[in-house]
């Protein structure tokens, strides 16, 4: 099992930035990407951006040149640094894990993001 624990979410206002961290445990071995996903009120829940082991980054076009998202292997973290937020930014945020060896995704539990004057 993998286990993932986002931290850094919160409110700011409109221009403001803030940055996510997702901290990686246990059976991590086989990871072969991270990333984040948003998932808004009423809304369904929707890839942010996601790099892999190989350092491969991919983003959805409406946080191209404001977000980016990075890794600290050593730490087994990734980070999601969020500049020139909008309040269409505003959700729960997840970390996401894919591994070679399951068949499912693992999930963190969320962090709340709210931008807001």
């Amino acid at each position: 099992q993998v286990q993932l624990v986002e931290s850094g979410g919160g409110l700011v206002q409109p221009g403001g930035s803030l940055r996510l961290s997702c901290a990686a445990s246990g059976s991590i071995f086989g990871i072969y990407a991270m990333g984040w996903y948003r998932q808004a009120p009423g809304k369904q829940r929707e890839l942010v951006a996601s790099i892999t082991s190989a350092g491969s980054t991919n983003y959805r076009n409406a946080v191209k040149g404001r977000f980016t998202i990075s890794r600290d292997n050593a730490k087994n973290t990734v980070y999601l640094q969020m500049n020139s937020l909008e309040p269409e930014d505003t959700a729960v945020y997840y970390c996401n894990a894919k591994s070679q060896r399951t068949p499912y995704d693992y999930w963190g539990q969320g962090t709340q993001v709210t931008i807001s004057s």
